[in-house]
This record gives C-alpha cells, structure tokens and sequence, in this order.
C-alpha cells in the first residue's frame, strides 16, 4: 500500500522506543504497508556530529525519507525535548524533507510530564519540514513497555488500545493520501 519509514531516535541498544517502534511497524506491515526501520543510533557519530552531508550513511537515510510516503518518528523524551541524536539526523536532512509525508509522533518517557513534549517540541520541527499531515501522536510511558526474557514486548493493556488506535490512524490517512496521490500522478 505505502512506504513507512520508522524512524527511532533513541540512542539506547535495548531502548524501549526502538522496541515500541518494532512493534508498530508488524502491525503498519499487517494493514498492508512496506515498512523501512531506521535506528538512528547505527549511523556513525562522525558524519551526525561533523554534520557530513555527503557521507554515504547520511545520503541513505536522506534517501529513506525520499522515497517514504509516511514517517513514523520515536524518541525518548530527555528534559522535555525529543532526542539529540534524533535532532542530529533531523538538522541534516533537507529543511522540506517531509513535504507530502503523514508523519506519526511516537515519545517516551518515565514522567507524564512530559506528555506535551510531542505537542511543543517534535510536531513544530515536523511542521517546519513541510509535513503534509501531522497525525495525533502518543506519549507512551516506559513503566507501560516491558520486554520479556526471550524479547517480547509487552504493552498495557490501555497503553497498548491508544497506540493501536493512534497507529491505525495514520495507516488510513496514509492510505487515504496514497490513493490520492496515486489518482493525480
């Protein structure tokens, strides 16, 4: 149906985002979609910090979100922000790199006090990059994300309602405007 592009910003090799993020994209392939996971912390540190625009790894991950007619952002929340890694790739990206994309805002955090960190952090920088359609996100706590011994994801019952309804959202806007743009070419 589309191409997603699932994108974790969280710098953590066993993060909860990342995994939440998994997660969401077996349900995105299940509603039919092509789905791209992209861990933000597997590219070097070197081009993301040196701001290379012509790294290799850069050039790719730009590509992915070129050819994504969606994009799924996760971070963590650290002081009521988005990731700095996820700030890294964003601010090497090009600045209408989301022009025409359904985005789907996705954060973490260990405190409902940082619930608006969607709202009032991550949606204005998705804005300012042309976004066509910015659906609700949800702010996941981690208490509410557990993975067991042999690495499965378990989600609260009542987290796990709100993010299938927030994810089967942006599966139908997504498959809305991929109808439509494939109709006017």
């Amino acid at each position: 149906m589309a191409k997603i592009l699932s994108v974790s910003g969280s710098p953590s090799a066993t993060s909860r985002t990342a995994r939440l993020l998994r997660h969401l994209d077996d349900r995105l392939r299940q509603h039919g979609h092509d789905v791209t996971p992209l861990d933000v912390r597997t590219l070097p540190a070197d081009a993301l910090l040196g701001a290379d625009f012509g790294h290799p790894a850069v050039v790719e991950a730009t590509a992915l979100f070129g050819d994504a007619d969606g994009v799924v952002i996760g971070t963590p929340v650290y002081k009521a922000a988005y990731s700095g890694l996820l700030k890294t790739l964003l601010d090497l990206l090009p600045q209408y790199a989301l022009t025409g994309k359904t985005v789907l805002p996705l954060a973490t955090g260990g405190s409902t006090a940082h619930v608006l960190a969607i709202d009032y952090a991550l949606r204005p920088v998705l804005s300012s990059m042309g976004a066509a359609h910015i659906v609700p996100g949800w702010f996941t706590l981690d208490k509410d994300i557990t993975t067991g011994d042999d690495g499965t994801l378990a989600v609260a019952p009542g987290t796990a309602e709100a993010l299938a309804h927030v994810t089967d959202t942006f599966s139908r806007v997504l498959g809305g405007r991929t109808a439509v743009l494939a109709a006017t070419g």
